[in-house]
């Protein structure tokens, strides 16, 4: 099963060229079941791509008791992948200082902030989310029927005056599949600790797609086919020269 997904994952980076030689990509690492799948398949990856690249894994602490890193500090020792946790004061300002009833938008901005932070000082030139084809899918469908905008997130996106580039290499990965990873090889995924986790937006979308996959069985597949076939920035294959 990882060298199923490991192969999407190859896919993924040689169809967006996400990967060149000589980058070092910090995997952020948020504990859940797609950084942790992201985090082996890119492990997997090194050890027979023909671009030499470095990784490492950087986790944002919430600063919440509940979050406890100790297994994956034991997980990246065992793979021999460098370890950096950043202890943040996320939850204080997302709860106490705003007390956002929607903090994912804000939560992931911050986060986002931190990462691009943290991995120039540690020499990363590229950032790896474990974003996945249903993740797009319900990106695509909160800003269609929250902004009104045909929008979602790129396979790759460059910030900060080039400086970094973030890349989604699970972007043709299905969500079940790294359940069923996660569930195989007995990974470390943490436990919930957001208060608002299940009660999300995009949870929401999350249970929308799963009851119109009950009257239309393809509904993810044209989904994202018109996600590919629409003028979203990102999406177009790069040409091959």
């Amino acid at each position: 099963m990882l060298q199923t997904i490991t192969g999407h994952v190859r896919r993924a980076i040689d169809d967006y060229n996400m990967i060149d030689e000589g980058d070092k990509i910090a995997v952020a690492l948020s504990g859940g079941k797609d950084s942790i799948t992201l985090l082996y398949a890119l492990h997997t990856l090194q050890r027979f791509y023909p671009k030499h690249f470095e990784i490492m894994a950087i986790t944002i602490h919430p600063d919440s008791d509940t979050f406890n890193t100790e297994k994956l500090e034991k997980m990246c020792k065992d793979l021999n992948i460098e370890y950096v946790i950043y202890h943040s004061d996320l939850s204080n300002i997302l709860f106490n200082v705003r007390q956002e009833k929607n903090p994912c938008s804000l939560c992931a901005n911050l986060r986002r902030g931190m990462l691009n932070t943290l991995a120039v000082e540690h020499g990363c030139n590229k950032i790896a989310l474990g974003h996945h084809l249903d993740d797009a899918i319900e990106t695509l469908l909160m800003n269609m029927c929250l902004n009104g905008n045909i929008h979602t997130f790129s396979p790759v996106t460059t910030f900060g005056n080039n400086q970094i580039t973030v890349i989604r290499p699970l972007i043709y990965v299905y969500e079940k599949e790294t359940r069923a990873l996660a569930r195989k090889m007995n990974f470390p995924v943490m436990g919930k600790c957001c208060p608002k986790d299940g009660y999300t937006m995009r949870e929401y979308m999350k249970q929308l797609v799963i009851q119109l996959r009950k009257y239309i069985p393809k509904v993810r597949e044209n989904l994202i086919g018109s996600i590919i076939r629409s003028d979203i920035p990102g999406w177009k294959k790069p040409n091959k020269d």
